[in-house]
């Protein structure tokens, strides 16, 4: 597993929390990471169907407890 050289934040907190769905969102930061590029999902909960979704498609992931519930 290599590291990428830079993170791009992606805060789904506010989506969730106004009830929409922020798959799409999600892919659209995905599909706009350059090679050496990765994506920082903010979550109120841990995305376990989002890790194995994108774990399926080939990408490799890292959890971290963040402040309170955040992930």
């Amino acid at each position: 597993m290599s590291t990428p050289a830079s993170f791009k934040n992606l805060d789904v907190r506010p989506a969730l929390a106004r009830g929409e769905q922020p798959l799409g969102q999600i892919r659209r930061a995905v599909a706009g990471l350059a090679p050496d590029e990765g994506l920082r999902v903010l979550a109120p909960f841990l995305p376990s169907p989002l890790i194995e979704l994108l774990r399926n498609e080939g990408f490799e992931s890292r959890i971290e407890r963040g402040r309170g519930a955040d992930w």
